[in-house]
């Protein structure tokens, strides 16, 4: 099935995206699936028509830290097309539609379009900055400090009480991943801050109800 017969929302900046995704070829993957590996040798493109991928590391005894998350209209699998080995693994958070677009695609795109180099040159800064700020954070934070910096940025403007929900529902796993630590280890300081009252679980949705204590 061609790329062009999934449906797009069209905006001035994803111009360049919707048409190279147009010359890919669109592929359906499960919830789970691997897309890439790290460490392989890949030279495609997967640029997101419906659903979510995931970006992470992980190590020796399978502890994950999620780099990022992508949504329709954002790619990912652009750092391997100098050649080089897969620098991430890449899954389907969700079952997903993306365009796959050949490295050959891709060059002779940019070849008529140059000014795309540009955009794609920038997006390669954005990343880079964003793993230094995760490797940072890692190395720098302990774990508790990593969870109020993830809750405080994923939380959405306060409601009339002042209490502010999270954009997302991440499960004590999913939040795992983001901060390089154990379930077990979530589990236990979100446990504690709503014992203090600081959050509250709502329907499955964490609340913060007053502002977390910086250290715990």
């Amino acid at each position: 099935m061609p790329a062009a017969a999934v449906a797009l929302t069209r905006s001035p900046s994803s111009h360049h995206i919707e048409a190279l995704a147009a010359l890919g070829v669109a592929r359906r993957y499960r919830r789970g699936a691997l897309l890439i590996q790290e460490g392989e040798t890949g030279d495609t493109l997967y640029i997101v028509l419906q659903g979510r991928l995931r970006a992470f590391v992980a190590d020796n005894q399978g502890r994950e830290l999620t780099l990022g998350m992508y949504g329709p209209l954002e790619y990912v699998g652009e750092m391997s097309l100098d050649g080089g080995p897969r620098s991430a693994n890449v899954e389907a958070a969700e079952a997903s539609t993306c365009a796959v677009v050949s490295r050959a695609t891709l060059l002779d795109y940019i070849a008529a379009h140059p000014e795309f180099a540009l955009e794609l040159m920038a997006r390669l800064i954005r990343r880079a900055r964003l793993a230094t700020d995760s490797a940072r954070s890692v190395a720098l934070i302990d774990v508790y400090g990593r969870l109020v910096r993830l809750l405080n940025e994923m939380a959405r403007e306060p409601n009339e009480h002042g209490e502010r929900c999270l954009s997302e529902r991440l499960t004590h796993q999913q939040m795992a991943q983001h901060l390089a630590c154990s379930r077990e280890m979530v589990s236990r300081l979100l446990k504690d801050l709503e014992t203090g009252a600081y959050i509250a679980v709502r329907d499955r949705w964490i609340w913060l109800v007053k502002p977390l204590p910086a250290r715990w």
